[in-house]
């Protein structure tokens, strides 16, 4: 038996299958190429106007299993964005533009570091970092504009804080 997942209302079906993910997947890649996203919303309304039916939830973990990350647009604001990480030169490259971007201060306490960022840049900063892999760093957690950098062990933080603001490209002030 078929399973069908849309909106009668709308007029919007699509067979759920094994095919819908991965097309779903790259009209998501296709819209945030080509649109500003700043929002889940916000793609949520391109995929509908696209006559791809889905829930916020879906959205959520398509944006996770794309590994999008918030870019700046210039304006102060940020939008969606494929990641264009294939190897470790590229992950710091685009590691050193967040940073030198986006991160407004660096701080420690603890076997933690704090960064500040501009606001909504906190999650694409610690997804890049993340995403560079430092041995020393086991998690990041990340709000609006701010980011807790778990740091182990916690002898090594002064240096991992030191090398976090060198990517800003600032002098230190923590």
């Amino acid at each position: 038996m078929d399973l069908f997942v849309g909106s009668e209302k709308a007029g919007v079906f699509m067979k759920k299958d094994e095919r819908t993910k991965p097309l779903r997947q790259e009209k998501i890649r296709e819209i945030v190429e080509n649109y500003i996203v700043e929002t889940q919303e916000d793609l949520a309304e391109h995929l509908r106007r696209a006559h791809i039916a889905v829930t916020q939830a879906t959205v959520s973990r398509d944006i996770k299993e794309l590994r999008l990350v918030k870019a700046p647009t210039g304006d102060g604001r940020s939008r969606y964005a494929v990641p264009n990480v294939e190897n470790g030169t590229r992950r710091e490259s685009r590691l050193e533009s967040l940073f030198a971007d986006a991160v407004t201060s660096i701080d420690a306490s603890g076997n933690i570091v704090v960064l500040r960022t501009l606001p909504g840049m906190a999650n694409a900063v610690a997804s890049a970092l993340d995403a560079a892999a430092w041995s020393e760093i086991i998690g990041t957690v990340a709000g609006d504009d701010t980011i807790l950098a778990v740091v182990k062990p916690e002898r090594v933080v002064p240096s991992v804080a030191e090398r976090m603001q060198k990517l800003t490209g600032r002098n230190a002030v923590c």
